[in-house]
């Protein structure tokens, strides 16, 4: 988008933008580009968000998808239409870069297209608030409600919004996680560093930081084209190759991100998979070491984090699952660290939104100050097993299944906070836990057990399907 330039957008005049929704959460929606999500659907719902956030720029901002670009002038109008004065292109930038770019650029709020992890044919638009911070639940259901009560727009719209280009989007980011580590200690390392971005927004900043804090840095997937050569997600099945190619460039440590680069995962110098749940639990025990404070994490992270909490004798608290929930507990208990197990991280001296770049500036600082290889902060960490799975269960259902289970596991601690969530906890921490929640979305539950071996993850998992099961 040109600074000034004439973008008028083309709507498809499909289906997908009335009678096919998107699949809509409290901090955006995401949907299947040309079906559920159309530039109608962009264009409703980036004028309900002008609507809802305070007079203002807005900054607009993309994760590198392919079927970003077509998004990009029904987002810019609909801004337009809904009252935002003024668009700042961010052009292709990470989750947690739109979050500075927000306050940098003193903005009323900003919207990303971006759907994360999911698969190229998807895209999605996610908003923040003022603060740089995604948006927390009550922004995002007056945003739905205003979405919802809008009609669609015409064919085209014959005004002109006022749109300026960031120059640099990448800098002021750079230069608070240059302040949240020593440097020039890390520099020292000379650390061989992989870095998979995937072919998403990551590689930008990415290249950027490892050179800053002097690493050899081998990248694949550095073009930020949508062009993923493998499936988005950071799982092990997917960064098998990826593991490999640690091994036989002798990194020190691969880092891997998803598209819109608010999560990572890791492997170790000898090509293991440690994943993201040690992401947060590897960075949440180096801040400890040196700035104890209270920690949050939502409730289906690994107990690995409330561990290395208990170890250090810091207040500790769970929120609901979804990073604005996260965000909202650090706010409310002056967090000096939290996150989610999905290897989202947040430091509050960069930013209330989960950064991948945070994650490897700090995953890098724990290695040097401890002389130690990344295995070894791993190995260092309790070990637990997680099992993750899905069920069928019509919406009616849940509340008696929910009973049911907790009637079934009476010997477990209960709690409602989001589903149900019981814990076998023992009073040094240990212990198994199983959470059931209702999807928003799906006629399903998600479950997620974690115990001390995958045997007994997978034997809770297996007796809440029984129990289910049976009422279902």
């Amino acid at each position: 988008m040109a600074a000034g330039g004439r973008c008028v957008p083309r709507f498809c005049k499909s289906n997908g933008g009335m009678g096919s929704e998107p699949i809509i959460s409290v901090s955006g929606l995401r949907g299947i580009v040309g079906e559920s999500l159309t530039p109608e659907v962009a264009w409703r719902y980036a004028a309900a968000v002008a609507e809802t956030l305070p007079n203002g720029s807005v900054v607009v901002t993309r994760d590198g998808r392919t079927n970003g670009p077509e998004l990009v002038p029904a987002v810019v109008h609909g801004l337009s239409h809904g009252g935002s004065r003024l668009v700042l292109d961010g052009g292709i930038a990470a989750t947690p870069t739109t979050g500075v770019l927000v306050r940098q650029q003193h903005c009323a709020g900003g919207v990303q297209i971006s759907a994360s992890h999911n698969p190229a044919e998807y895209n999605g638009l996610k908003v923040f608030t003022h603060e740089g911070r995604v948006a927390p639940v009550a922004v995002g259901e007056q945003i739905l409600e205003r979405y919802r009560a809008r009609s669609a727009p015409g064919a085209t719209s014959a005004s002109t919004p006022e749109m300026k280009s960031v120059r640099d989007p990448v800098s002021a980011h750079l230069a608070l996680i240059e302040d949240i580590v020593d440097v020039a200690r890390i520099r020292t390392r000379g650390f061989r560093v992989l870095l998979d971005s995937n072919h998403g927004a990551g590689s930008l900043l990415g290249r950027a930081l490892l050179e800053h804090v002097g690493c050899d840095v081998r990248l694949v997937g550095d073009r930020p084209d949508g062009q993923f050569a493998h499936p988005p997600e950071p799982t092990a099945e997917n960064l098998a190759d990826v593991r490999a190619e640690v091994t036989r460039c002798h990194a020190n440590v691969g880092f891997c991100q998803d598209p819109d680069a608010d999560r990572l995962a890791i492997i170790d110098e000898q090509g293991r998979y440690l994943g993201e749940e040690y992401t947060l639990a590897i960075c949440v025990a180096h801040i400890l070491r040196s700035t104890p404070g209270p920690v949050v994490m939502n409730c289906c992270t690994s107990r690995m984090t409330e561990d290395v909490a208990r170890k250090h004798r810091v207040p500790f608290h769970r929120s609901a699952v979804g990073e604005a929930h996260v965000v909202d507990m650090m706010l409310q208990h002056h967090a000096v660290i939290g996150g989610e197990g999905n290897g989202g991280v947040i430091d509050p001296r960069v930013g209330m939104v989960r950064d991948s770049f945070v994650g490897m500036a700090l995953v890098l600082a724990a290695m040097t100050a401890r002389d130690v290889p990344v295995s070894k902060l791993a190995d260092e960490l309790p070990r637990y097993a997680i099992r993750k799975t899905k069920l069928e269960l019509r919406r009616d259902r849940v509340t008696d299944a929910l009973a049911a289970l907790e009637r079934e596991f009476d010997n477990a601690r209960a709690d409602r906070l989001d589903g149900l969530r019981l814990d076998w906890g023992n009073p040094d921490g240990s212990g198994s836990w199983l959470l059931v929640r209702p999807s928003n979305t799906e006629p399903i539950v998600r479950l997620v057990a974690e115990a001390p071996t995958d045997d007994g993850a997978l034997h809770l998992c297996q007796e809440a399907e029984r129990v289910i099961r049976a009422i279902a």
